[in-house]
């Protein structure tokens, strides 16, 4: 089985293939044009893109939307989180919490697949916090200041065999392979 993943980021197509992996899933990239709307829900965000995608493309296409909610600045950088990180960085995040006693973040994951023409939306979220300072040398985008909840580690600091089972990512992932491993065995 093999699912089209419509992303320019190399490192979340190499994730979303690890994560798949045991399912028997592959991923392959899928060059589109991909329409976002402006929304604080990334499952909307997600759902309207894939829509679009489905129409021209049809069935196994993938649109996945994340977002890192904090507390302390009001849910920001929310969907906006890959914008936030590619103008200021890990090191802008950490100055605007300068002093914040509450670190209390949400790193949410939608990913919507296209099956039997329609879209359907699976989401993954891991609630956690953000630490004083970047640690850990894997994973990529916030997972060096991202610590969830109960593990004391970054998910940088985590890797990736233990991170591509526990993240926000993992799990909505995890519960697309779950629905399309029953579709494929409704059609066997």
């Amino acid at each position: 089985m093999r699912i089209r993943l419509v992303t320019s980021n190399p490192h979340k197509l190499a994730e979303v293939s690890q994560i798949l992996a045991p399912y028997g899933i592959e991923v392959e990239r899928l060059s589109a044009e991909k329409v976002e709307i402006q929304h604080d829900d990334v499952a909307e965000i997600a759902r309207r893109a894939a829509e679009n995608l489905c129409a021209q493309y049809g069935d196994y296409v993938v649109v996945e939307d994340t977002g890192l909610y904090i507390e302390a600045l009001g849910g920001f950088p929310g969907p906006y989180a890959e914008y936030v990180y590619r103008t200021i960085g890990l090191s802008g995040v950490l100055k605007l919490l300068e002093g914040a006693a509450n670190r209390r973040a949400v790193f949410k994951c939608a990913a919507a697949l296209c099956l039997g023409g329609r879209v359907e939306v699976f989401l993954g979220e891991v609630r956690g916090a953000i630490a004083q300072a970047p640690r850990g040398t894997g994973g990529f985008g916030y997972d060096p200041i991202f610590v969830p909840e109960g593990l004391g580690y970054t998910y940088a600091e985590l890797g990736d065999d233990v991170k591509n089972k526990i993240s926000h990512r993992a799990q909505a992932f995890s519960k697309l392979a779950a629905r399309l491993t029953a579709a494929a065995s409704k059609r066997a």
